[in-house]
């Protein structure tokens, strides 16, 4: 009998809009101790309710706004659902919004040590695997660089790098494989899938069909959301693109 490794539960996250705008942070400091601010109720995800086996790679589709990056937020533990609970097991290595806990002042050999613990990893675990990382990365001229000067796709192949150095049991992909150029985006794939070698569970959001395909054997798709499809990964793909094409 498989293990289940994951439970969503009707899960719903809130949170309040300010209506109003204000020119400094005192004005709005001011307005919230009077009580005089005012908001509007915007619901990311409502409803939402599914479970993953050990092993079952699920993709996450919707157009942009539909709820897709809170939900793995929710499922990250970074947000605490407004209602519903979230059950998982085993460690989790979210690949959310990579280099998010960067310093730009400091090294990308101090940054490799400031990300990791923010991860978790003990800093022997990562000077243990702090030459891989740098290779991987392709940072090994740039590495003793304060992160200020290097561009977007250096920053994303350091994250890239540091998150993926653990062997987790969950991985959580929010677009990540989109990141840098053309060879690195062939190599972080590549990476991904040597990690499903060990039937890691994978949550993965990508707007690339193809890939979803590749490495999903379930998906769902949300809207405003809320959960609307869920089955396997071929049969919700092509309900989503006759969705797209419309």
């Amino acid at each position: 009998m498989s293990e289940t490794v994951l439970r969503v539960d009707n899960v719903g996250m809130k949170f309040n809009l300010s209506r109003e705008k204000h020119d400094s942070l005192k004005e709005y400091f001011i307005a919230l101790a009077r009580h005089e601010l005012k908001y509007d109720e915007f619901w990311a995800l409502r409803n939402v309710t599914f479970e993953l086996e050990h092993g079952d790679r699920l993709g996450i589709l919707g157009l942009n706004g539909a709820g897709k990056s809170t939900l793995l937020k929710v499922i990250a533990g970074v947000f605490r659902p407004t209602e519903g609970t979230v059950e998982r097991t085993g460690v989790l290595a979210p690949l959310i919004e990579l280099g998010a806990g960067f310093d730009p002042q400091y090294t990308g050999y101090e940054n490799i040590f400031l990300y990791g613990a923010c991860l978790g990893y003990r800093k022997k675990y990562i000077e243990e695997r702090l030459d891989d990382i740098i290779e991987f990365a392709e940072l090994e001229k740039f590495i003793d660089v304060p992160l200020k000067n290097y561009s977007s796709g250096m920053k994303a192949r350091l994250g890239f790098a540091i998150a993926t150095m653990v062997e987790p049991d969950m991985l959580i992909l929010d677009e990540v494989l989109s990141v840098g150029d053309a060879h690195f985006k062939k190599k972080s794939e590549a990476k991904v899938h040597e990690m499903l070698k060990h039937n890691t569970t994978v949550l993965f959001v990508s707007h690339n069909i193809a890939q979803v395909r590749s490495i999903c054997n379930k998906a769902i798709i949300l809207d405003k959301g809320h959960l609307i499809a869920e089955g396997d990964v071929d049969e919700i793909a092509s309900k989503y693109e006759d969705m797209t094409s419309k």
